[in-house]
């Protein structure tokens, strides 16, 4: 009789014990070698080894098998054969011969939170071990009192492959011969501090099934790209600082459907064999897509993560949407994912208390719930939950290729406060409402982030004026390479609402961004929070008729390109969609058969087209040195007017726009240099559905002084309309 103890054996058939590997698989003792397994649904079970079979004694009734092997003190390769009730018989390997697979360093630097990796070591990954094929699963959960896997290979069954601790470190991990890729798992967790059993995802699986169902799939990463070039250029481009970037915005569910197949969703394949072509033609650098990491409500839009590591499985498999990335880099367009670090959903199979505590999240309400959002904030302040979020970021960009992160919601992470009332928030430890634990894991994100992919970026959707949001980390700035600019974007919304008669109240909207303009690296967006919840489309947020609703939108869009910052638009709002964006339906692509739509997304792809051409629209975006007003004050016209100027100072640009219905014959506006001046963009040009007024092309300066100019340039004001001048050279 082998000296084990009856309580172990049942705490071992009753799930509960902490370490199924001091009693499972092959065991030195003083008299031999013993094993031991456990098959609760076995009739009878063999121990194969050298082309003989030992059956095993059944040690305890609930399944647990035992056999020993009297003067042998080598441990040697073997199998299981199980024989179940019927006759029905498979030959197993043991996951506990086994030893273990992360080693002291891997846990170690996780527990620091610097493992850059970590998603190579916890998770499931395929792998090979000695003549074994199988999946080496390991998984965070320090406060559980055991932890197993399982699925569709061992029945859904927690007593079947209890877990190895690691100790200290909180570590759990396992291999298992035979668990093939596209297999179903998830974590049985039995929490320490009150015995619950809990029935857990995976947190780094890199595939998950298709919502509404939740478990986590067996899956390997692998991919032959084709973007070695991209890559190459990416890593000698300064961020796209001195480089045009217009940005599509996408989400992937309602960009286009297939109707005739009860709708259902485009696949990542078929969205880059459609998407893609669409986005070159239109002229855009970039495609931003609201996230697409794994999340079980689509009404989220993508914002409420379940899998951090896996792209959702809507559309397809992991691989697929490599490949959409790929199609892009390969047609000369840069991705650009919306990511999730500020906070996670409440569902129960997910990261909300983990292992029966506040794991990931803090325990304090106060600081760990988001009330508006029912959502739970991560804790920065713990090196494992930042070691997850920062190698996540990295896993982006190194393994799918992207181009950069838009960081979500960083105003919520960098204020304790954040829409909450006196006595719903923790002050700091000096007193003060910034959240410094999540204000140094930001500059932790782009100080890695910029480090370690180069040419990649970092935006943050920053609501406040927190200062030095763009700016380097060593000169005290957070680090990020953009921020969108939501004051730009809220001033000139505000501004279009207007009827045409009321905008001369309102001229401040227009120009108060060019007072701050250069404090940032600013992107300017027209996104998709502006289009939902009652704020009407872009085309509806316009007064008058249809006509005047498109006028005014290809002149609202011609501002923005000539204004300094990179551009960012929303699906749907380069035609003109008129109704809201509705994230269960497509956009409306018939609009493009009417003239007036086809008018507006003709002008972006032209816009796009001249911004690209033209140095003076982007070179110089953060430097004041690269913007000149001509006429900021013509409050009583609506007309605003202003020079940009290229790096090397010969290439300049001159800007005008009349935001009124009323045509304007002799404006006139002061220019620095002498000489014809093209109309390189003209809004209100036939083609784009407008009346055609404007300079028929080509205006000659004339000697007269204005606006500080000694020459001058006297022009037909189209109504509604956007004019864009470039001298001859």
């Amino acid at each position: 009789m082998i000296p084990v103890s009856e309580v172990s054996l049942d705490a071992l058939a009753g799930a509960r014990h902490s370490d199924p590997f001091s009693l499972l698989g092959p065991h030195r003792t003083d008299s031999g070698l013993v094993i031991r397994t456990f098959q609760p649904a076995a009739e009878r079970v063999f121990v194969i080894a050298g082309g003989r079979g030992t059956e095993m004694t059944r040690r305890h009734p609930s399944g647990i098998y035992e056999a020993v092997f009297d003067g042998v003190r080598e441990i040697f390769d073997y199998r299981l054969r199980v024989v179940y009730p019927g006759g029905y018989s498979a030959e197993i390997d043991d996951p506990y011969r086994y030893g273990r697979m992360l080693t002291d360093y891997d846990l170690y630097l996780f527990g620091e939170g610097q493992h850059r990796r970590i998603y190579d070591k916890l998770g499931a990954h395929l792998m090979r071990v000695g003549e074994s094929d199988g999946t080496h699963f390991g998984i965070w959960a320090p406060n559980a009192e055991r932890v197993s896997i399982v699925g569709d290979f061992n029945g859904w069954d927690g007593r079947v492959h209890p877990m190895r601790s690691l100790g200290p470190s909180g570590v759990w991990e396992i291999f298992i011969p035979g668990v093939r890729e596209g297999q179903r798992y998830k974590f049985e967790i039995r929490s320490r501090a009150h015995g619950e059993l809990l029935l857990k995802i995976d947190p780094y699986a890199f595939a998950f099934e298709v919502p509404p169902l939740s478990a986590s799939v067996v899956t390997r990463l692998d991919y032959t790209w084709g973007d070695e070039r991209w890559l190459r250029d990416r890593a000698h481009m300064n961020c796209w600082f001195d480089r045009a970037m217009a940005i599509y915005e996408v989400h992937l569910g309602s960009w286009a459907r297939i109707p005739e197949e009860n709708d259902r969703y485009l696949t990542y394949r078929q969205l880059a064999d459609r998407l893609v072509p669409y986005v070159k033609e239109t002229g855009y650098t970039h495609i931003e897509l609201l996230p697409v990491m794994e999340h079980p409500f689509s009404g989220s839009w993508g914002y409420q993560v379940t899998g951090f590591y896996a792209p959702t499985s809507r559309f397809g498999s992991p691989t697929d949407f490599m490949h959409f990335v790929d199609v892009c880099h390969q047609n000369g367009i840069g991705v650009i994912l919306d990511w999730v670090p500020g906070h996670f959903p409440k569902d129960a199979h997910a990261l909300a208390k983990f292992d029966g505590t506040s794991l990931y999240e803090h325990a304090d309400p106060r600081q760990g719930e988001h009330r508006d959002w029912g959502t739970l904030i991560f804790n920065y302040g713990r090196n494992e939950v930042r070691n997850f979020l920062l190698s996540n970021a990295l896993f982006w960009l190194h393994e799918y290729h992207v181009d950069g992160l838009r960081v979500d919601a960083v105003a919520s992470m960098l204020y304790l406060d954040y829409s909450r009332k006196e006595g719903e928030w923790v002050p700091n430890r000096f007193g003060g409402r910034e959240n410094l634990e999540a204000i140094d894991f930001i500059r932790q994100l782009n100080t890695l982030t910029h480090g370690e992919e180069k040419g990649s970026i970092t935006v943050a959707e920053e609501s406040t004026a927190f200062p030095s949001v763009s700016r380097p980390t060593h000169l005290g700035g957070l680090g990020f390479t953009y921020k969108w600019n939501m004051g730009w974007m809220n001033d000139i919304l505000e501004y279009i609402r207007q009827d045409p008669v009321y905008r001369r109240y309102h001229h401040r909207h227009l120009t108060f961004s060019l007072l701050y303009a250069f404090t940032e690296n600013f992107i300017l967006p027209f996104s998709h929070d502006e289009v939902v919840h009652g704020k009407g489309s872009m085309f509806g947020k316009i007064p008058g008729d249809d006509w005047q609703k498109a006028a005014t939108l290809r002149t609202l869009y011609g501002f923005m390109y000539s204004h300094p910052g990179k551009k960012l638009m929303f699906m749907g709002s380069e035609f003109g969609q008129g109704r809201e964006w509705n994230f269960d339906q497509s956009l409306d692509w018939h609009l493009l058969e009417e003239p007036l739509h086809a008018g507006v997304r003709r002008f972006v792809q032209d816009l796009n087209r001249v911004y690209a051409a033209e140095p003076a629209l982007f070179e110089m975006d953060f430097e004041p040195g690269g913007f000149q007003w001509i006429d900021c004050n013509d409050t009583d016209n609506s007309v605003v007017s202003f020079l940009r100027r290229s790096r090397d100072g010969r290439g300049v640009l001159a800007t005008v726009l009349n935001f009124t219905p009323v045509p304007r014959d002799g404006y006139r506006i002061g220019v620095p240099v002498e000489g014809a001046y093209a109309e390189l963009l003209n809004s209100d040009a036939d083609a784009y559905g407008g009346s055609n007024t404007g300079n028929g092309g080509l205006v000659f300066t004339e000697p007269i002084v204005s606006h500080g100019h000694p020459q001058s340039l006297r022009l037909t004001l189209p109504p509604l309309g956007f004019l864009l001048l470039k001298p001859n050279s």
